[in-house]
C-alpha cells in the first residue's frame, strides 16, 4: 500500500508541474511575437539614429577657439591679483610638422586614422559598455573625434555629448581631407604649460620651432596628448617615469606601424629631457605661489580640467588676504635670518615657508619663497620637511581624547594635563609587553633637548617645555595608530604621515605649513576643524561655477581642545616659545625641532587663526636636507626653531 500511495503522490506532483509549465508558456511571447518585437526595436533605433543624424549639424565656428580670454584671480577683498591663461596658440600648416612627428601622434592616438570613417567601431563598443554599466563615456576616441571635441564640444562626459561627437566626426570625415583633420587636431590640442597646438608645444618644451623637432622629441609631445598633467616631467618624478615609459612605447609603435625603422629607433635610447617651464609674466613675488595654489585647489574641487582652464575666461575669487600676505613677507624679511651665502656655508640653500589658516579653513596668507619667478618651488607646501616636535600637541590631544592602555587588551584609562610622566633623559620607551626594541636591535630611549632630565613632570609641562620623553611614551600608551587617526582628523594628509615607530610622536611626519596651521585651528576654536581651501568662488561669463568647499567637523571635544590650547599658551608664556611672548594677548604655539637639526618650526594661533612657519636647508638637486647649525651667523647650539618663532611673533604683532 505504501508503494501505491507514493506513486499517486508523485503523479499528482508531475501533473501540477506540467500545468504550471503550460501557464508559464502562455505568459512567454511566441517566436512570431519575439521577431516582431525585435523588428520594432530595430526600427525605433534606426529612426532615432536617423533623427539624431539629421538634427546634428557640423558647426561653422572654427575661429571661436582662438578668441578666448584670460583667467583673472582676485584677492579676498575683490581687488585684482593676477591675470593668467591667455591662449598660447599658433597655427602651422601640416607640411611644417615633420613626418615622423605626425606619425608619432597617429601611432600613439589612432593608428587607423587614414583608413577609418572618423570613428572606431570597437571604441564605440567600449564606450557603450561603459554607459550600460554606469561608467563614464571617455575613451575609444579617434583623432577625428578628439578634434571635434577640441573645437565644437565641451569636455563633459555624458551620453549626449558622446553621441554628438560620433555623428559630427563621421560627417566631418566625409567633408574634410584626412590631412586637414590631422592639421586641425595638431593645432588645437592641449599640450600643457598653457600651450594649445604643436607649434607652441615645441617652443614650450624644447625652445624650438616645430619643424626642428626630431622623432624622439615628437614621440614625447605625442605622449602629452594622453594628459599633460600626468606626463610633463616638470610636475614630479612620477610624471617623468610615466613620460619615459610612454615615450618609449610610442617609438616602438612607430616601428610596429612601419613609420620608423628599427635602426633609427635604436638611436633613441635617451629620453629627450624638456626644458624647464618658464613662469608666466606678472607672477613675481608671492603672487605666483598664490595663483598656483588656487589653481590646484580649483582643478581638484571642480569639474574644470587643466585643458579647459588654459582656455581662460574664469574669474577666481581667492581666500588670500592682501594685507596679511604682505605682512607675512615683511616678517620673513625683518625677523628671518640675515643670510650671507657667499660668506657662510650654513646660509646656502636656505628655505622659509609659512601659511595662515582661519578657523573656517580659509588660507589667508602664504609665503612660498623669495620670488616665484626665481624659485617656483613653494616652500609653504612642502612634502619632504619633517615637522619635528611641533607635532607633539597632536599627541597630547590624542591622549586626552582617547585615553591610554597599559595592558594589551585591557581597558583604557583617562589621562589629564596633570598626569605625571617620566621626564628624565634616557628613559626607556615601553609597550604593554615591555621595552620597545628598534629594528637596529637596540632598546628605544628618550633623548631630551640638551640631554636634560626633568624628573616626574605633568603632560601639560612636557608640552610647554618640549620634553621629548613623556610625549614619546604617551604616544605608545595611546597607540600610535590612534595618534595617527587623530592627526588625520585634524587635517594632516595620510601620505604625509611618518612610520609608526616611537619617533612618530616626535614628528617624523612631513606635512606642509598649510596643513599644520590648519590642524592647530581646532585648538582655540573648541575642537571644530575645516580642511584648508584657497578658492572662495568662481564665475565664467558672469555665471557661477560649482566649486566644492570643505565642511566643518567637530574633531575634538571642546574640553580637550581647550586643554591643548592652554598648554600652548603656557609654551609661549613660560616654555620653549617665549620668543613669541607678547605677540598677542591670546598667543599660543609650539616650537618644533628635529633630532638631526635639519628643520625648525613654530606653529601658533591668535584670534582663532593659526600660522605655521618652517625654516630648512635643502639641496636643490637631491632634495637632501642639511643641518641648520650656525644659520645666519647664530650660535650653532641655538634651537632650529628660533627663527621660525621670531618670524611668527613679528607677523602676529603686525596684526597678521
Amino acid at each position: 500500500m505504501g508503494g501505491v500511495r507514493h506513486f499517486l503522490i508523485g503523479l499528482r506532483r508531475r501533473r501540477r508541474a506540467r500545468a504550471a509549465l503550460r501557464r508559464a508558456r502562455r505568459l512567454l511571447p511566441t517566436r512570431r511575437q519575439l521577431l516582431a518585437g525585435l523588428l520594432a526595436s530595430a526600427a525605433l533605433l534606426a529612426g532615432a539614429v536617423g533623427w539624431f543624424w539629421e538634427t546634428t549639424d557640423v558647426p561653422d565656428d572654427l575661429n571661436a577657439f582662438a578668441t578666448q580670454q584670460n583667467n583673472v584671480f582676485y584677492w579676498s577683498d575683490g581687488t585684482e591679483m593676477a591675470r593668467t591663461g591667455q591662449v598660447n596658440r599658433q597655427e602651422v600648416p601640416l607640411d611644417r610638422v615633420p613626418g615622423p612627428v605626425r606619425w608619432a601622434v597617429v601611432s600613439a592616438e589612432n593608428e587607423t586614422f587614414y583608413s577609418d570613417p572618423g570613428v572606431s567601431v570597437t571604441g564605440i563598443g567600449r564606450a557603450v559598455v561603459r554607459m550600460a554599466t554606469g561608467g563614464d563615456t571617455q575613451g575609444g576616441s579617434t583623432i577625428t573625434q578628439q578634434y571635434v571635441k577640441n573645437i565644437y564640444l565641451n569636455q563633459r562626459q555624458d551620453v549626449s555629448r558622446k553621441l554628438s561627437e560620433i555623428v559630427i566626426a563621421v560627417k566631418l570625415d566625409q567633408r574634410m581631407d584626412k590631412d586637414d583633420i590631422l592639421a586641425g587636431y595638431l593645432n588645437t590640442s592641449w599640450f600643457g604649460r598653457g600651450s594649445y597646438g604643436i607649434e607652441r608645444a615645441a617652443a614650450a618644451y624644447y625652445g624650438k620651432d616645430v619643424s626642428a623637432l626630431d622623432p624622439s622629441e615628437g614621440a614625447f609631445l605625442a605622449a602629452l596628448l594622453k594628459g599633460a598633467g600626468l606626463y610633463d616631467p616638470a610636475l614630479g618624478p612620477e610624471n617623468r617615469t610615466r613620460a619615459v615609459a610612454r615615450w618609449s612605447w610610442i617609438l616602438d609603435r612607430m616601428v610596429a606601424t612601419g613609420h620608423l625603422s628599427a635602426a633609427e629607433r635604436a638611436r633613441y635610447t635617451v629620453f629627450p629631457e624638456p626644458v624647464a617651464p618658464r613662469p608666466a609674466a606678472g607672477l613675481g613675488g608671492q603672487t605666483g605661489y598664490l595663483v598656483d595654489m588656487a589653481r590646484t585647489y580649483l582643478e581638484g574641487h571642480s569639474d574644470i580640467t587643466p585643458a579647459r582652464f588654459d582656455l581662460g575666461g574664469f574669474q577666481i575669487r581667492t581666500t588670500f588676504d592682501r594685507r596679511r600676505t604682505a605682512a607675512l613677507a615683511d616678517a620673513v624679511k625683518s625677523a628671518g635670518p640675515a643670510l650671507d651665502p657667499a660668506g657662510r656655508a650654513a646660509d646656502q640653500h636656505v628655505h622659509i615657508g609659512a601659511a595662515s589658516v582661519a578657523a573656517d579653513g580659509r588660507i589667508t596668507a602664504l609665503y612660498g619663497g623669495p620670488d616665484y619667478l626665481k624659485q617656483g618651488f613653494n616652500d609653504a607646501n612642502t612634502s619632504n620637511v619633517p615637522v619635528g616636535t611641533a607635532f607633539t600637541p597632536l599627541v597630547y590631544a590624542a591622549g586626552l581624547a582617547q585615553g591610554v592602555q597599559h595592558e594589551r587588551g585591557g581597558r583604557r584609562t583617562a589621562v589629564h594635563p596633570a598626569t605625571p610622566y617620566d621626564g628624565n633623559d634616557g628613559t626607556v620607551v615601553t609597550t604593554p609587553e615591555g621595552p620597545y626594541w628598534g629594528r637596529d636591535g637596540r632598546i628605544a630611549k628618550a633623548v631630551n633637548d640638551d640631554r636634560r632630565s626633568w624628573g616626574r613632570i605633568s603632560l601639560r609641562t612636557a608640552v610647554a617645555q618640549s620634553v621629548n620623553g613623556p610625549m614619546m611614551q604617551l604616544g605608545m600608551d595611546v597607540g600610535l595608530e590612534g595618534v595617527r587617526r587623530g592627526a588625520v582628523a585634524l587635517g594632516l594628509l595620510p601620505d604625509s604621515l611618518g612610520e609608526l615607530v616611537p619617533a612618530f610622536s616626535l614628528g617624523n611626519s612631513r606635512p606642509s605649513t598649510v596643513r599644520m596651521a590648519s590642524a592647530f585651528t581646532a585648538f582655540p576654536n573648541g575642537g571644530r576643524h575645516t580642511d584648508p581651501y584657497s578658492v572662495d568662488r568662481v564665475t565664467l561669463g558672469g555665471a557661477p561655477v560649482a566649486v566644492a568647499r570643505p565642511a566643518a567637523a567637530q574633531v575634538l571635544d571642546p574640553a580637550v581642545a581647550g586643554e591643548v590650547d592652554d598648554a600652548l599658551r603656557a609654551a609661549v608664556r613660560e616654555g620653549t616659545g617665549k620668543d613669541a611672548a607678547g605677540a598677542a594677548p591670546d598667543a599660543a604655539g609650539k616650537t618644533g625641532t628635529t633630532a638631526d637639526h635639519t628643520a625648525g618650526w613654530f606653529v601658533g594661533s591668535s584670534g582663532g587663526t593659526a600660522t605655521a612657519v618652517t625654516v630648512f636647508r635643502m639641496d636643490p638637486r637631491t632634495l637632501e636636507l642639511y643641518p641648520l647649525d650656525g644659520l645666519g651667523g647664530s650660535d650653532p647650539a641655538a634651537p632650529a626653531s628660533a627663527f621660525p618663532t621670531r618670524i611668527w611673533a613679528a607677523y602676529t604683532r603686525s596684526g597678521g
